[in-house]
C-alpha cells in the first residue's frame, strides 16, 4: 500500500525472495512499477489477493481508517499486515476485530494513532501483534542521514538545482526526477533559448509547451518540467534569482500565461519523452528564422545520448548539443560559409564546440547553428554579420 520510496524499495526485497509482489498507489507510474515487477492494482484487488500487507500510506484526508471493517470484510482469510507508515491509516478497534475473528491472521505496528499507545491497549496485548516503538528516526544512523540531506538540499537550492524535499516546490518522486533530470536540463534551456529570441526579451505573454511521448497522461509527470520551463523563461529577463520555489509565483506575477499540451506517440513508453516543443505567441523576434509556420516563436529538442539538443528552430531542423553559447545565422546555402565563421571564431581564439546547418533545399536558405565555449566580442559578431551571404544572426547565452 504505497509506491513511493520505501515502497518500491520493499517491493525490490519481497521479489527478491521471490515473492508475486502487488501495489496499489494511485500516483504511481505504471512503467516504472513494470520495471521492477510489480504489478499495480486497486484497493480492492488488493484485499482480495495479498498474503502480505505491507503500509507505505502517509495520513492525509484521504487515506485515515482506509482499512476498516468493510476493508477487513473483503479480504481473503488469513494475511499478514505490517504497519510501519502512520497511525491512523489502520481503523485499530476494526484490526483488533479481525484479529479476533481469524480475518487477519498476524499484524505488525510500528506506528499507532496515539503514540505511545494505552498500556493497557488489547491491540498491544494482543498474542498475534508483533510491536516496535517507532523510533527509527532517532537513531544515530538516522539522524547523521538527515543532517546530510539537509545541508545538501540547501546547497542545491541556493545553486538554483532540483530541490526533491522543499514543501513549495513540485513534489515529485525521487525515481521520477532521475528519469527526468535530461528532460529537466533540455526544457530550461528551450526556454532560455525561446525568451532571448523574442525582441527586447520583455511581452511574452502567452507559451505553449508540446510533450511529445509513447507514455500516458497518467505515466508522465509534468510538473517539474513545467517548473523548470518557466524559470528558463523568466530568468534571463528578471531582474532576481528566480528558481524552483519562486518560478511559478514570478510567472504568475509578470502575467505569463503557460498552457501544456501532449502528443501520444506510438511505440516503446521506455523513454519518458520523444521531444519537447516551446512556442511564444503574439510577439516579435529579433531572428524571424526562428518564426514558423504558424506564427510563433518555436524551439524544439530532445534527449540525446543524455543530454539536450535543439532540433528544430523555427522550420528549420536542426541537430545541435545545447552545451556552451549558441550563436544562428540565417545565410543562402553555398560553399565556404562553416569555414568563413569558423576562421573569424579563430582570429578571436574562440573555441567552436559545434556547428550544425539545417537547410531548406541545397543552396537555398539555411540555418547555421553555431556553440561557442567563450563569448564573442562585439567586433567578432560584426564580422560575421557582415557576411555577405549571411542574412541574420543572434548570439544567445545558455
Amino acid at each position: 500500500m504505497g509506491f513511493g520510496k520505501v515502497g518500491s524499495e520493499v517491493a525490490r526485497r519481497a521479489k527478491g525472495l521471490g515473492m508475486h509482489v502487488i501495489a496499489h498507489d494511485r500516483y504511481a507510474l505504471a512503467d516504472r512499477a513494470c520495471a521492477i515487477g510489480v504489478e499495480l492494482v486497486t484497493f480492492k484487488e488488493e484485499l482480495l489477493t495479498a498474503d502480505f500487507i505491507s503500509m507505505h500510506k502517509p495520513l492525509t484526508p484521504a487515506t485515515p481508517k482506509m482499512f476498516n471493517d468493510d476493508a477487513f470484510s473483503r479480504m481473503k482469510t488469513g494475511p499478514r499486515i505490517a504497519n510501519v507508515a502512520r497511525g491512523g491509516v489502520i481503523d485499530e478497534e476494526a484490526l483488533l476485530r479481525a484479529l479476533d475473528s481469524g480475518i487477519v491472521a498476524q499484524a505488525a505496528l510500528d506506528v499507532f494513532t496515539e503514540e505511545p499507545p494505552p498500556k493497557e491497549s488489547k491491540l498491544v496485548q494482543h498474542e498475534n501483534v508483533t510491536v516496535t516503538p517507532h523510533i527509527g528516526a532517532t537513531t544515530t544512523e538516522a539522524q547523521e542521514g538527515v543532517a546530510l540531506e539537509i545541508a545538501e538540499a540547501v546547497v542545491g537550492a541556493l545553486k538554483g538545482e532540483l530541490a526533491a524535499t522543499a514543501v513549495t516546490a513540485p513534489m515529485v518522486p525521487v525515481q521520477v526526477q532521475s528519469e527526468l533530470a535530461p528532460s529537466v536540463a533540455l526544457t530550461e534551456k528551450l526556454g532560455r533559448l525561446a525568451v532571448q529570441l523574442v525582441v527586447g526579451g520583455r511581452g511574452v505573454k502567452f507559451v505553449k509547451v508540446t510533450y511529445a511521448s509513447a507514455r500516458g497522461p497518467e505515466n508522465l509527470d509534468t510538473r517539474l518540467l513545467r517548473a523548470t520551463l518557466t524559470k528558463g523563461l523568466i530568468e534571463p529577463i528578471s531582474s532576481v534569482f528566480v528558481n524552483l520555489l519562486n518560478a511559478d509565483f514570478s510567472a504568475k506575477k509578470g502575467g505569463l500565461n503557460l498552457r501544456e499540451e501532449r502528443i501520444v506517440l506510438d511505440g516503446s513508453p521506455e523513454n519518458p519523452l520523444e521531444f519537447i516543443q516551446v512556442q511564444i505567441a503574439n510577439v516579435e523576434s529579433k531572428f524571424a528564422s526562428a518564426i514558423s509556420d504558424s506564427g510563433e516563436i518555436t524551439v524544439e529538442g530532445r534527449v540525446k545520448d543524455g543530454k539536450p539538443h535543439l532540433t528544430k528552430i523555427g522550420s528549420f531542423g536542426v541537430d545541435v548539443s545545447l552545451e556552451g553559447s549558441p550563436i544562428l545565422c540565417r545565410q543562402i546555402d553555398q560553399p565556404g560559409m562553416i569555414g568563413r565563421v569558423g576562421s573569424i571564431k579563430g582570429e578571436e581564439n574562440v573555441n567552436v564546440n559545434f556547428m550544425s546547418v539545417g537547410r531548406i533545399a541545397p543552396r537555398k536558405q539555411a540555418v547555421m547553428t553555431i556553440g561557442v565555449d567563450e563569448d564573442p566580442s562585439v567586433e567578432a559578431l560584426k564580422k560575421i554579420g557582415e557576411i555577405p551571404a549571411i542574412e541574420e544572426f543572434a548570439f544567445l547565452m545558455l
